[in-house]
């Protein structure tokens, strides 16, 4: 494929949606931003999905749009799939006949959380939910595809915008006395500006080689450094917020620490969220900051 100098267009599912907010700032310099919400890129409708790739012929797809409520998911079955699995598929086919670039968002829950240590690309998966079944079978229909393709596996996601566990921590310091959160379970809150900063990076050394065809496609672990409990992140949330004069109603030193068995689920959770991203960093020259980073200056944002 020859080199094309003129600047891409990138399709944007979910614009929206965490990961999907952030991409329109950090993709913006890079080429003509195509970002589409439900209203306009309904995953769940087939036939529509395929016109509006067709229509817009992008040179890059992003894909953060998913089906993630993860407790509803094991009761629609059938939509999760749809969203999560075929829909993935579908991009990927689009994305083979046009010749473009794909990039597609996965999660620690395709494994079954039971390693000791981070998870590797070529570890095995073990779905324990709808939710991970369904994205497993997403990446599936992708890698069948002969796509160009990254997909970017990822964890403990909060942003800005939307909601996530940093914000309903907030908010129940707020409002409650005391506060009993999981500590046997372990992950890196990874925010959706550096997920989104480093998919930018990654379509920008894309569309700028000389030999587009020998871009390292596959599949990435891509989540802030260092490692976290529950128990430990909502701790630090509230401390952080009371030293920049947030009045909370908990104390953030005696938030009491519970098993995941004391707080069941429709959905298990994997207790061992931890990705290994030495493939990523290495094969992109990307620096991945500590999550502490990352979620003080989210706090930052959203603080009063």
């Amino acid at each position: 494929m020859q080199h094309n100098p003129t600047v891409p267009t990138i399709l944007v599912t979910g614009s929206k949606g965490q990961v999907g907010f952030e991409l329109r700032r950090s993709l913006a310099p890079l080429g003509n931003v195509v970002a589409l919400d439900r209203a306009c890129c309904d995953l769940s409708r087939l036939d529509e999905l395929r016109r509006v790739v067709r229509d817009y012929r992008p040179d890059v797809i992003i894909n953060p749009a998913a089906y993630t409520a993860v407790d509803k998911a094991e009761a629609e079955v059938d939509l999760a799939f749809t969203i999560n699995g075929t829909a993935a598929g579908l991009l990927a086919e689009e994305a083979k006949v046009l010749g473009s670039l794909l990039v597609h968002y996965s999660t620690d829950y395709v494994f079954d959380g039971t390693k000791d240590r981070p998870y590797l690309e070529t570890d095995p998966v073990n779905p324990q939910s709808v939710y991970g079944k369904s994205k497993l079978a997403g990446e599936q229909a992708i890698t069948v595809s002969g796509a160009q393709a990254l997909i970017l596996r990822t964890c403990w996601v909060a942003g800005a915008h939307g909601g996530n566990f940093a914000k309903t921590i907030l908010r129940l310091g707020k409002e409650r006395d005391s506060l009993r959160v999981i500590a046997d379970q372990f992950g890196a809150p990874t925010t959706a500006s550096l997920i989104a900063d480093v998919t930018a990076q990654i379509v920008a050394r894309h569309w700028l080689s000389a030999d587009r065809d020998a871009f390292k496609s596959g599949i990435y672990h891509l989540a802030a450094a260092g490692e976290t409990t529950w128990h430990a992140y909502a701790t630090e949330v509230l401390r952080y917020a009371k030293a920049h004069g947030v009045e909370l109603k908990a104390d953030p030193e005696r938030i009491e620490a519970i098993p995941a068995t004391a707080y069941p689920l429709p959905a298990p959770r994997p207790a061992n969220s931890r990705l290994d991203t030495a493939r990523v960093r290495e094969a992109f020259g990307i620096h991945l900051p500590d999550w502490k980073q990352g979620i003080h200056f989210l706090l930052d944002q959203i603080l009063p």
